[in-house]
């Protein structure tokens, strides 16, 4: 009642019982009893220490809200009365709550509250009264989230965040985070001094603080965080900054990534790697990288050395970043796409055993695993076989899911030649969770009348293969044909439909298309004994066509299926068994052809780089290198390819066929690989290695759907920095310091 004269001691009185009734607790009444008897020397004394006494914010819940304080108003208080809708609120409000350490008004707490209220979500307040007139660096003596029931009775200060804070009343409580977790931070009477409690309920979410305080038990456990078993009661509370702007998003850890768009996150970014599990997947990174190290440089005697960034320019597959030269006009340096050349020239150097934690640059469309910029770690070693290299490369894997996620992977790993896994998945980085094996049915089918079979069969290239559903029943008809989501897969792939029938319960008989079924009948039992889970009840796909395309298109229906049949597990879930091939399924792919043709240009292209060695058995007694296989081997992991690599050539006459099969004229190969070739001249050695995508690595392990969730600062899709607003425009004097001109300017440069 705003009008009405306020008569503090009549309106407790009264609404005593309501109260009582709605709050219930007999302390809640304690509290209200003992503040309607406040004698007027305490009154007198809590004006003089300018020290509020409130009833308990529980208040809050009831229709009217009532603040109070035990003191009259002075002549340096302000009282205040409002309306805000059905909700009153009288308030009583010293200028200010002073501390040595800092100074807390309750202005500020009463602003901050209604920020909150209004905004949910939000933190803000000003910064009169909050924050200490000086800066200071204070000093952590443990990590939030280390504490434990060994540490009840120590002393500890926590730096970090507010996480969450809870006023209750009688009691404040705070979840304080930092890198290591949080803990639940508390007020007590007995031990809390009255400015820190001001303060604790003065905090709000994300307000940076120094808390220091004694570790207890808690007595309601909380079995969902690590330290659950305790908490502090807190004996003081500096506050070292506050929030002055709406939070774009909760960095709680109960919210997920879910809530937010990436292009939030992104834009937000500092604030995003706030987050508990942005910043667990750093960690992941650091210990994953560190594992990795530890092999390299303890086990096996390797050493890290530094290649160039701004090198020259180089044909690898994707397009370069140029940096154009200043003090050589018209030229550009690259930025590397890798430091495959220079790391070869090493081994020519006799460094013997060379790596290094890599960025890497390619100009090229991007996809979730993919970024402009990229962490690789690279490796190579000189007297080597293969069988030196793969070895290596196992104990890398091993280490990093060990120490990354602790998941002891069992060696050796299993292998598949190109040739096979082509055939039977339809890609040289299968996923072998689950079966669905392709069968390739030329043989059988030679003689078919079928068209579409027949047509297919007639190339040189073609070839007809089958994709066995086990209880087929569970995909329709209408999913197969034209419109439908599997028929649709097929298409994307490349395939103009997809052509199908059923094995009936007798195991013998094929249900479907009329003309389809009568021409396999006759070779039904052959069929069904041929295809891979071909039994009563299955679903056959069928693919025809030129090799390729088939491939393509299969495989993409057979990992669609995988994942709408639950046959892929939950990849955010890392098993600690690592020997469930279901759920770590890795391999090597070994044997690949030395060169792939390109139709566009109708050229050949090596299918890795033109410094891959050709497989000596193809090319002895004058074998053509054009079809010969590469000493080259890839490793992947559930279906994505995590590292690769080969043995190289190393002798001039060599590499000179290779460029020569690339279509590479003497002249233009003596351009681009001049230095290289002349660094053969003086005696390289054997030598081979591998590269492990380090972004792509850490995102499996972490179970993430996107290699930038275990970047700091990733590039988007269009190859943008939603932070820093990269790339950005230049003045045309730094322009022209690099001899470039804009697109459209008339002048001349």
């Amino acid at each position: 009642r705003p009008h009405a004269r306020f008569d503090r001691t009549r309106t407790l009185a009264s609404m005593r019982p309501a109260l009582s009734h709605v709050l219930g607790s007999s302390s809640t009444r304690a509290l209200l009893a003992k503040a309607v008897r406040a004698s007027a020397t305490r009154q007198a004394a809590a004006a003089s220490a300018s020290i509020p006494h409130r009833l308990p914010t529980a208040m809050a819940t009831h229709a009217a809200t009532l603040r109070l304080v035990t003191r009259a108003p002075s002549a340096g208080s302000g009282v205040r009365a409002s309306m805000h809708g059905p909700r009153a609120r009288v308030t009583a409000t010293p200028r200010k709550l002073s501390s040595h350490r800092g100074v807390v008004t309750a202005r500020a707490v009463e602003a901050s509250e209604s920020s909150a209220a209004d905004a949910p979500g939000a933190s803000s307040t000003s910064k009169d009264g909050v924050l200490p007139e000086r800066l200071s660096w204070p000093s952590r003596s443990r990590g939030a989230g280390e504490l434990r029931d060994a540490d009840v009775g120590s002393s500890v200060t926590l730096c970090g965040w507010v996480d969450k804070q809870r006023d209750m009343g009688g009691l404040v409580f705070a979840d304080v985070r930092d890198h290591t977790g949080l803990c639940q931070i508390v007020s007590d009477d007995d031990v809390t001094p009255a400015d820190a409690i001001t303060a604790m309920r003065a905090l709000r979410a994300e307000w940076v603080v120094a808390v220091t305080g004694v570790v207890r038990e808690r007595k309601d456990k909380n079995d969902k965080i690590a330290t659950g078993a305790i908490e502090m009661v807190v004996t003081e509370v500096t506050v070292l900054n506050t929030v002055n702007k709406s939070l774009p998003f909760s960095v709680s850890g109960a919210a997920s990534d879910a809530e937010t768009s990436e292009e939030v996150r992104l834009k937000n970014r500092v604030l995003d790697l706030r987050r508990p599990s942005m910043t667990s997947n750093l960690k992941l990174r650091a210990n994953t990288i560190k594992a990795l190290r530890g092999v390299l440089e303890n086990d096996h005697g390797f050493m890290e050395i530094e290649t160039p960034i701004l090198t020259r320019s180089t044909p690898e597959g994707a397009r370069d970043y140029l940096v154009p030269s200043r003090l050589q006009a018209g030229n550009c340096y690259a930025l590397p796409q890798s430091p495959q050349l220079f790391k070869q020239m090493l081994m020519v150097s006799g460094m013997d055993r060379y790596y290094q934690v890599a960025r890497c640059f390619r100009d090229e469309d991007l996809r979730a695993d993919r970024q402009p910029e990229f962490t690789q770690l690279d490796i190579e070693m000189a007297f080597t076989d293969m069988e030196g290299i793969l070895n290596l490369g196992e104990d890398l894997m091993c280490a990093a899911f060990k120490g990354g996620v602790n998941v002891d992977l069992p060696k050796p790993f299993r292998r598949m030649t190109y040739k096979d896994a082509m055939e039977k998945y339809g890609s040289d980085k299968p996923d072998l969770r689950y079966g669905l094996e392709m069968s390739v049915l030329n043989d059988l089918l030679k003689s078919t009348e079928f068209k579409l079979f027949a047509t297919a069969l007639e190339s040189n290239d073609g070839v007809v293969k089958a994709v066995a559903v086990p209880d087929g029943s569970k995909i329709s008809n209408s999913r197969l044909k034209p419109k439908g989501d599997v028929f649709l897969e097929a298409v994307k792939g490349g395939a103009g439909g997809l052509a199908f029938v059923r094995v009936a319960e007798d195991g013998v008989t094929l249900e479907g298309g009329k003309a389809l079924c009568e021409a396999l009948q006759p070779v039904a039992s052959l069929l069904i004994e041929r295809v891979d889970g071909a039994g009563p009840g299955a679903l056959l796909l069928f693919g025809a066509g030129d090799s390729a395309t088939v491939n393509k298109a299969l495989d993409r229906v057979r990992q669609f299926l995988a994942r709408t049949l639950g046959l892929v597990p939950d990849e955010s879930d890392v098993s600690l068994d690592g020997s469930d091939f279901s759920k770590h399924a890795v391999l090597w792919i070994t044997e690949f052809p030395m060169f792939e043709r390109n139709e566009e240009e109708n050229r050949l292209e090596a299918l890795h780089h033109p410094f891959t060695a050709p497989n000596q058995d193809d090319v002895e007694n004058g074998g053509d290198i054009k079809n010969a296989r590469a000493v080259a081997y890839d490793l992947v992991y559930n279906g994505v390819e995590v590292g690769g690599g080969s043995l190289r050539i190393y002798r001039r006459d060599v590499q000179e066929k290779v460029f020569d099969a690339i279509g590479l004229t003497k002249e233009e190969a003596e351009e681009k690989f001049g230095y290289l070739m002349e660094a053969f001249q003086f005696g390289a050695p054997p030598h081979g290695g591998m590269a492990f995508g380090l972004d792509r690595l850490v995102m499996l392990l972490a179970g993430a759907k996107s290699i930038r969730d275990v970047i700091a600062f990733p590039k988007t899709a269009t190859a943008q920095c939603l932070l820093t607003q990269a790339p950005g425009s230049v003045s045309d004097a730094q322009l022209a310091d690099l001899h470039v001109r804009k697109a459209g300017d008339e002048d001349e440069a």
